[in-house]
């Protein structure tokens, strides 16, 4: 009769433990935050715990994700409004995050059983998410603004500062890889590589726009210095086929004109690579009247007499 009242005592104590052991557990979320920082729900009769239990944690939640708008608003007005890139836009997510979390914590009823801590759970990761789509928004947003500042960049870089265009890519590419990385949320599943490779397409296609453009000035460059040699070769063959006509030509080049007084009879001669050329033409003189009946002189002057002499070696 002892032996078995000793044994029942044992058991007893075991079970004692293991309850125990299960109402601890029941504490600790799977995210590691404690259960519960408050014990309203010890009153609520076991009938009706369960959705009153889920009522009070999505009051919670409620007002855990109205306190953090304020702060995501703040955080849009930035971004989108004011097209403005945030320092440390993930370390920001991340407070903004962490903190609603550890309200959340606090101010949620505590969990009596492993139903009510599932839900507590399930709650939690509905708050999470919550908070994490905006935030997601607000990220790729940020990725585009640091796309078009790393694009800026490139073309200043290729066009200033004498660095070729791979340079200039590797330049771009590097500023957008460290601020899409200091925007990015430690330990979340936030992914700038499609806004990476978009931006190394698009200095790709830049660079080959730059490069067909050069290569088109280049071959223009070359046509026109060719048509520039092809009329110099015609222009050598007219000459040698002067010479041959006329033999070789004087290198003197002479004009003179004189306008004889009194009359509007101007003549003209000229003598260019070995020909002669005499002409007579009526040229109204329109400053006569202005100079007198006789003009400045009765005879041959400056005023009265042109000469041109042109010498070629």
């Amino acid at each position: 009769m002892t032996r078995l009242l000793l044994s029942l005592a044992f058991l007893a104590s075991l079970t004692s433990d293991v309850s125990a052991s299960t109402s601890s557990s029941s504490r600790v979320s799977a995210w590691g935050i404690p259960r519960g920082g408050s014990e309203a729900v010890s009153s609520i009769p076991a009938g009706g715990f369960e959705s009153s239990y889920s009522a009070q944690l999505e009051i919670v939640k409620t007002s855990v994700l109205e306190a953090a708008s304020d702060s995501i608003e703040d955080l849009r007005r930035q971004i989108v409004s004011e097209a403005k890139i945030v320092s440390e836009f993930g370390a920001e997510a991340d407070t903004i995050c962490n903190k609603a979390l550890e309200d959340f914590a606090k101010k949620a009823p505590d969990a009596s059983d492993a139903a009510g801590a599932s839900e507590y759970d399930r709650k939690l990761e509905q708050l999470e998410a919550a908070l994490d789509a905006p935030l997601q928004v607000l990220y790729l947003r940020q990725l585009a603004l640091l796309r078009e500042q790393a694009l800026s960049k490139y073309r200043v870089t290729s066009k200033t500062s004498g660095a070729s265009e791979y340079e200039a890519m590797l330049q771009a590419d590097g500023q957008f890889t460290a601020a899409a990385e200091d925007a990015t949320r430690e330990g979340s599943d936030w992914d700038y590589s499609s806004e990476r490779s978009y931006l190394q397409s698009v200095m790709n296609n830049i660079a080959e726009s730059g490069k067909k453009a050069t290569d088109i000035q280049l071959k223009s460059a070359q046509q026109h210095q060719t048509a520039m040699q092809f009329l110099q070769q015609q222009q050598q063959m007219i000459q040698q086929l002067q010479m041959q006509l006329y033999g070789q030509t004087s290198p003197w080049n002479v004009g003179v004109a004189y306008r004889i007084p009194d009359t509007n009879f101007n003549l003209q001669g000229s003598y260019q690579q070995g020909r002669a050329n005499i002409q007579l033409s009526c040229v109204p003189d329109e400053y006569a009247p202005f100079l007198g009946p006789n003009g400045f002189t009765n005879g041959v002057g400056p005023g009265n007499l042109g000469l041109s002499l042109n010498l070629s070696v």
